[in-house]
């Protein structure tokens, strides 16, 4: 296994990031439990989850699943970075969700005890709070962070102003404030080359690409089809919207001798401001295949044919649609 630094913090992670959100939903907990003592023995040890994953308002499935692993060895929770997010409904009442001091420290507290551990690696906002001024949400942030409930704040979904606004108010108090962003991003989806990726750079934020084969499309579902593997119902409206694309990639795969889950993997690993994609394995194939993804050496030609077959923005923001 390959680590690096998150963003600009010291902190050392797995260039794979193992994404939980099947665990209860998808995948039992008995193969939850083994699905993440492998994940240690390749050596990964950067876990993402969100008290709302497991989708029964409340309850943190997942979460909960994960603190019954942990709970099993003390060992566990001092090998992995741990990272949570905060934002969505954990109830029907008005200061269940969104980022009020209130909800954050609650929020914290509870996802704390499902998961049986003192503190939160990486805490991660899940979506914007327009809400919520960046005074309150810092405030509750860095009595997390005094109290030793949680080490890093990371955002997912932002937009780059966002980071900018959110940066700047964390400057002048003092605090270090985020230090990831965790965004949509593949190769067929690249918006976020447009301003959020500059955000990041110059902001020193690691990026923690969610969804990196687009909801398994770029995992070769053209020829799963062909063998007989059912897709969903919103995976083979993808399918149809880029068939085109999908068999021109699929076709360069086949030609360099690569599965197109390990080719998307890569392009993204070859980018400097990648920190991990989280990849969310069903099986422990799927999870050993993955690290095939490290290996593979992206030339500057097949970089080219990968961006003929799914074009960016163009770019970076304003170039990119201005003079």
């Amino acid at each position: 296994m390959e680590y690096t630094n998150l963003g600009r913090t010291g902190l050392k992670v797995s260039k794979l990031c193992l994404g939980t959100m099947n665990f209860g939903p998808h995948t039992s907990e008995e193969d939850s439990f083994t699905m993440m003592d492998q994940a240690l023995e390749l050596g990964i040890n950067f876990f993402d989850t969100a008290n709302v994953y497991g989708w029964k308002t409340g309850e943190g499935i997942t979460e909960q699943i994960i603190g019954r692993w942990l709970a099993q060895d003390g060992g566990r929770r001092e090998k992995i970075v741990l990272a949570t997010k905060v934002y969505g409904g954990m109830g029907d009442w008005p200061n269940q969700s969104r980022l009020s001091a209130y909800h954050i420290k609650k929020a914290c507290e509870e996802s704390l005890l499902r998961m049986q551990t003192d503190h939160i690696d990486l805490y991660q906002m899940h979506h914007i709070d327009r809400n919520t001024p960046w005074e309150e949400i810092w405030q509750a942030m860095e009595q997390l962070v005094r109290e030793g409930k949680v080490l890093y704040v990371g955002s997912s979904n932002f937009a780059g102003w966002h980071i900018a606004k959110a940066q700047g108010e964390a400057k002048a108090r003092n605090f270090m404030g985020l230090v990831s962003e965790q965004s949509l991003y593949n190769l067929n989806a690249r918006m976020i080359e447009l301003e959020v990726i500059p955000a990041c750079e110059d902001f020193g934020l690691g990026l923690i690409p969610w969804s990196p084969l687009a909801g398994g499309i770029l995992g070769g579902a053209l020829k799963k089809a062909s063998e007989g593997r059912r897709a969903s119902e919103r995976q083979q409206e993808a399918i149809d919207k880029n068939r085109e694309q999908l068999e021109a990639y699929e076709s360069l795969c086949e030609e360099i001798g690569e599965n197109p889950a390990d080719v998307a993997l890569a392009w993204l690993l070859h980018n400097p401001i990648v920190t991990a994609p989280i990849i969310g394995p069903r099986t422990r194939d799927q999870l050993k295949g993955s690290l095939r993804a490290l290996e593979i050496d992206l030339t500057e030609d097949l970089l080219n044919r990968l961006d003929e077959i799914w074009p960016g923005p163009g770019g970076t923001a304003p170039e990119a649609y201005a003079w």
